[in-house]
């Protein structure tokens, strides 16, 4: 029996909001491995990132047309990692607002499916989409961005069945408790702190380059019997 290859050279891969926390961490451990990178968000990449070669298209992934031009733009892509995100504390109960939440997060991800189907299937890829701890727990300041990390579990489920045809494998991750922008003001706030904290069996919130390994991993042959699953990768916190 030969080897498992958990490499990723040599791959072209995709992130939305690759300019984030989470997403330019990604994008640098790709790099770092050898596949090359395309990053798209609505502001340019750091320098630092930039200073490592990546590709930049500026994005809105609610817009059907933007996604479907980009993937025009793209000949060929092995994987599509959907990071493009944000969430609006206490101000999610308006039905505009969930619904812009709603909207990035779950039918941005379902644009860029649907629109870079074509090219996974060409090259047997993988899709990798970002769930959350709030895809297994209620978040009453953040009900949009809860409701559509849950609904993404749902949806790696269901298009892994139907890209399954194209030998396209389709997985989440659902990040802990990540040391973001998107965080911070769970992460100021002493009794939020604190609460987070004495559940974490880790003891501690986490970079977003911790979460980079298990990206690298699913994209990677060695993986090639993952589909369909969301792995938590939280330090221990749904397991306390």
């Amino acid at each position: 029996m030969s080897r498992p290859s958990f490499s990723v050279k040599g791959l072209h891969v995709l992130i939305s909001g690759g300019c984030g926390g989470i997403g330019s961490a990604f994008a640098k451990a790709f790099i770092a491995h050898g596949a090359s990178v395309t990053v798209t968000d609505l502001q340019p990449p750091s320098e630092s990132l930039s200073a490592l070669g990546v590709a930049y298209h500026q994005l809105d992934v609610t817009n059907d047309e933007a996604v479907e031009a980009l993937a025009k733009k793209i000949d060929r892509l092995d994987v599509l990692i959907h990071c493009a995100g944000k969430l609006i504390r206490w101000e999610e109960h308006d039905p505009k607002v969930f619904r812009n939440i709603v909207d990035i997060h779950l039918f941005g991800n379902v644009r860029l499916a649907a629109a870079f189907r074509p090219h996974l299937k060409a090259g047997k890829g993988c899709m990798i989409n970002i769930g959350s701890m709030y895809s297994y727990f209620g978040a009453p300041q953040i009900p949009a961005y809860a409701s559509a990390k849950t609904a993404i579990v749902g949806l790696t489920k269901s298009l892994a069945i139907a890209y399954a045809e194209d030998g396209i494998r389709v997985n989440a991750i659902a990040p802990g408790w990540i040391n973001t922008q998107i965080s911070r003001r769970g992460r100021e706030n002493p009794e939020f702190n604190a609460k987070v904290l004495a559940r974490l069996p880790a003891g501690k919130w986490a970079e977003p380059e911790e979460l980079a390994g298990t990206a690298l991993f699913l994209a990677s042959p060695a993986s090639h019997l993952i589909n369909g699953v969301t792995i938590p990768v939280d330090g221990g916190y749904v397991a306390s």
